[in-house]
């Protein structure tokens, strides 16, 4: 803990008592302490005010300077276009027990702050122009000492807080004036179209530039940005490279656009790759990850892109690669997003070694001011959650917004954290250039149309300094309006090259899908030594490794399956797949809720020591120059999705999962799925192979936990975009698994995953399976004969968990005239091997079987895509609002009633 706090909170006794002992034996005081009493005279203190001379009001002073540091940035000035609201800072003298008569007297305790014997006049006006000046430091709730003596040293050490040369004043004009003519330019040839404008918010792009500049002499390589829209397009036009042809080509509607590569994006959510030249010569990698309109749901995407990069490419060395999150003021306090996501922040299977996040701060959220947008005192409170330091500055200061900038990149790279630059500034514009804010905010928006831009009040701060000239900065506007010009009467410019990636070299190296992919899989057997290897990995622990009785069994038991059995369940197909991943030499990485365990207790992937609670990971002895990568999630849906999304378009030859605890959690990660999954790649040419693994089975455990929302899914469905499946057969799984890195293309795999079947007797494969073939889409009734098949008056066709209970019935009742086939993957469709179907089953009716109600699970789906190829029936429960009944008892009647449909 500070010692000032210790100090404002101990009584006159105690810290006499405490001085004694110091004196007496100076080891026996704690280190705070002792660097306290040897600082100033402490002798000269008189706490009970005995003593003549001014021992009293030193630890007054003391108690000043103590609370400048924690509250003055409550009284900082970094509001440009209005007074701040009184947040109560408590910061006058007498609030110290001080008067004007003290402000004459010296004291030692100004030694604190590098001003011995200064008087309290001289202390005030220091403290005052420190920690209330246009940056506002926000670190009082930071409790790592080496933290604060690293601010306290940026803010207290010198007579200013920074002093730049006139080179380094002009890069900071130039990068601010781009921005501003960028803007005007825009306005002047597109006038209301949208471009959600940086318009009050230049100095955000001298702000990056400082960032990439500090980030570079700090060792960093690659740096990762998320960003909502506002700025975005001055951003890829000034910070990320992009041309201003191609800018100029989508406002013109010119632009050349490949339909075959899909539908695309609007051009403020597009994303874009650049390497960033520097002063010193070093050039660093710049990504800008594509966002939708979903705000800040970019955010765990960029931390799982960074975290992919930094175990693919830099060896888990996070100071080689940062991520950016550039948030809007009313969406970092209103979406909870960003508490998940800094949640994140320092566990083991999600850290990225810090973010910085920057908030372009314009004090309104579309038309909400920021009185009605959030109850704490700023929009970056959150961070004290973490405490991640924040540094607020004024907007129209641009030498502020860039130190604060280099402030915080030398912080996350010393120390790993996240940090925050909240700048505060304005919206120019409404919510965008067609809107008109004065609706809303006619006085907000009176003191807006008054106010001059960060720009011009930087050349006038220039001038008044002699450090440009006025000619000087009209040749700057006038040069890059005319260079603007130039560009879009002509066609002129071409991109400075990219030196592309090993990581984005593998995409380049993989292939679109086309429709014949999916009706016939790649072989993605393996060999009879691997599944040795495998079976030795899965059933053999460290000898010096104590196990949890039941657990001692499970391993048992699965040996007893593989070795002498020669069988397979679902658990061992899963683990299998993975292990025979690993020794191929890829990583696999699964999150998720309890996903070490496994949430029914089938996976035991890492267990643990009853006596130690060591950990061991079942896998590692396949691990090949690769890593099985297996971590429990915090509490989070959204995040975690979108944090693994981001991971697998890093790296294809990754094979990267996500676990839903309960199928129906996905619930609360649909953004992800909507924004991301299902439609990234058609959006921005994003591929993943993405698996989401989604316990899904209607067992009796009413609503939440019967359905996984299978509807929501296929509905999702088209343009070959993901594939979904819900299978029956362990082996089948493996070979699924395995099937999303054996393809040339990359899609998301859905998996409608069992939970009865996960110990149920008949849901075992035999083990050879596994060492022929692949992945079958549809599996045909094998009690059935091709002469049988005549004989056949109906086909039921359906999909995962119910098929073992039309099993059951059809060998109860010993019926030989009902066919039951499977549809193991329901998307894209197997319509060749499905249409054979009416071929081999001549004068059968077909009839879809599922235990969801009709308007879920994939009858209204398979419906709408067959209804003119293959007609059907469709059996299941009758329609509902709620997918499942919360009786069990009602739950077994419906199902009942189910098979007796079926099969009458």
């Amino acid at each position: 803990m500070d010692k000032y706090t210790y100090l404002s909170n101990a009584t006159p006794e105690y810290l006499e008592n405490l001085y004694t002992d110091f004196k007496n034996k100076p080891e026996s005081v704690d280190a705070e302490f002792r660097k306290f009493f040897e600082g100033f005279d402490f002798a000269t203190i008189n706490y009970t005010g005995k003593s003549t001379g001014v021992s009293a009001d030193e630890f007054k002073v003391y108690n000043l300077i103590n609370a400048y540091r924690a509250k003055g940035h409550l009284k900082a000035t970094t509001n440009p276009i209005r007074a701040r609201k009184d947040r109560h800072p408590d910061l006058d003298l007498s609030d110290f027990g001080l008067t004007d008569k003290d402000l004459s007297k010296k004291f030692s305790i100004g030694s604190e702050i590098g001003m011995p014997n200064a008087t309290l006049q001289e202390i005030w006006d220091r403290l005052h122009k420190m920690y209330c000046g246009t940056i506002g430091f926000e670190y009082g709730y930071v409790r790592v000492k080496e933290e604060i003596d690293f601010f306290r040293s940026k803010i207290e050490k010198s007579d200013v807080q920074y002093r730049y040369s006139v080179e380094k004043k002009e890069r900071i004009l130039r990068k601010l004036n781009q921005a501003v003519v960028f803007e005007k330019f825009l306005g002047t040839k597109y006038i209301g179209q949208k471009r959600f404008s940086l318009e009050g918010g230049e100095s955000t792009i001298s702000a990056f530039d400082a960032i990439i500049h500090a980030a570079a002499e700090n060792n960093v390589e690659e740096i990762v940005i998320g960003m909502a829209h506002r700025g975005r397009l001055n951003i890829l036009a000034n910070i990320m490279g992009k041309t201003y042809e191609e800018i100029f080509n989508e406002f013109q509607g010119t632009a050349q656009y490949d339909i075959r590569l899909g539908d695309g994006d609007v051009k403020y959510h597009l994303g874009y790759s650049h390497q960033y030249p520097t002063d010193s010569g070093k050039s660093v990698y710049l990504k800008l990850i594509p966002n939708p309109s979903h705000l800040e749901a970019v955010n765990p995407v960029v931390e799982g892109f960074v975290r992919a990069k930094s175990d693919a490419t830099y060896n888990s060395a996070y100071e080689k690669i940062m991520p950016i999150l550039v948030h809007g003021d009313a969406a970092v306090a209103g979406q909870g997003i960003i508490y998940e996501v800094l949640q994140m922040a320092k566990l083991h299977g999600y850290l990225t070694g810090g973010t910085l996040h920057f908030i372009i701060n314009n004090q309104i959220g579309f038309t909400t001011d920021f009185d009605d947008a959030r109850s704490s005192d700023y929009c970056s409170s959150i961070a004290s959650t973490v405490e991640a330091p924040v540094l607020h500055v004024n907007g129209d200061d641009v030498e502020a917004v860039v130190y604060a900038c280099e402030i915080a990149t030398e912080y996350r790279q010393k120390f790993k954290k996240d940090v925050f630059i909240d700048m505060v500034c304005y919206r120019k514009w409404g919510h965008n250039e067609s809107d008109e804010p004065k609706f809303t905010q006619p006085q907000m928006y009176k003191l807006i149309d008054g106010h001059t831009n960060p720009r011009d009040i930087y050349i006038q701060k220039l001038e008044a300094e002699a450090s440009i000239t006025d000619e000087m900065a009209k040749r700057l506007e006038k040069e890059f309006w005319a260079d603007l010009q130039s560009k879009l009467d002509a066609v002129k410019e071409h991109p400075l090259p990219y030196q592309p990636q090993e990581t984005e070299l593998a995409w380049q190296r993989l292939r679109s899908a086309v429709k014949a992919d999916f009706e016939k899989s790649p072989v993605t057997a393996i060999g009879k030594e691997t599944v040795g290897k495998l079976v030795d990995a899965m059933c053999t622990i460290p000898a010096d490794f104590t196990t949890l009785r039941q657990v001692q069994k499970h391993i048992e038991d699965r040996k007893e399956k593989l070795v002498n059995q020669k069988i397979v369940d679902w658990a061992a197909a899963e683990l299998m797949a993975y292990g025979s991943i690993l020794l191929e030499g890829k990583n696999v990485r699964l999150s998720g809720e309890d996903v070490q365990r496994g949430t029914f207790t089938h996976r035991h992937a890492v267990i643990t020591d009853v006596n130690t609670e060591a950990e061991y990971n079942r896998l590692s002895p396949t691990e090949n120059n690769s890593h099985f990568f297996i971590y429990n999630s915090h509490l989070s849906e959204y995040a975690v999705l979108g944090f693994e999304y981001g991971y697998s378009i890093t790296q294809p030859d990754a094979l990267v999962l996500w676990e839903a605890q309960y199928g129906d959690f996905s619930n609360g990660a649909q953004i992800i799925t909507d924004q991301f999954v299902a439609s990234g790649e058609t959006k921005w040419q994003r591929k993943s192979g993405l698996v989401m693994l989604l316990p899904h089975g209607y067992e009796g455990e009413g609503p939440e936990h019967s359905s996984a929302r299978l509807e929501r899914y296929l509905q999702l469905c088209a343009e070959l975009n993901m594939v979904v499946v819900n299978i029956t057969d362990p082996a089948n799984y493996f070979h699924a698994l395995r099937r999303q890195l054996a393809w040339e293309f990359r899609k998301p795999l859905v998996v409608m995953s069992p939970k009865s079947l996960l110990r149920l007797p008949k849901c075992i494969s035999p083990l050879d399976n596994l060492m022929t073939g692949g992945f079958e889409e549809l599996i045909d009734d094998p009690a059935i004969s091709d002469k049988d098949a005549k004989k056949v008056r109906r086909v039921l066709l359906c999909t995962g968990k119910i098929y073992y209970e039309l099993l059951d019935k059809q060998e109860k009742d010993g019926v030989k005239d009902i066919a039951i086939v499977r549809m193991e993957q329901l998307y894209p469709i197997p319509e060749t091997k499905l249409m054979a179907l009416t071929t081999k089953y001549p004068k059968a009716e077909f009839v879809w079987v599922q235990e969801e109600p009709k308007n879920n699970g994939a009858w209204t789906f398979l419906l709408s895509r067959l209804y003119d190829k293959l007609p059907m029936k469709v059996i299941a429960r009758k329609n509902s609002a709620s997918p499942a009944s919360g009786f069990k008892k009602q739950s077994n009647k419906e199902q009942e009633e189910i098979m007796t449909k079926a099969f009458e």
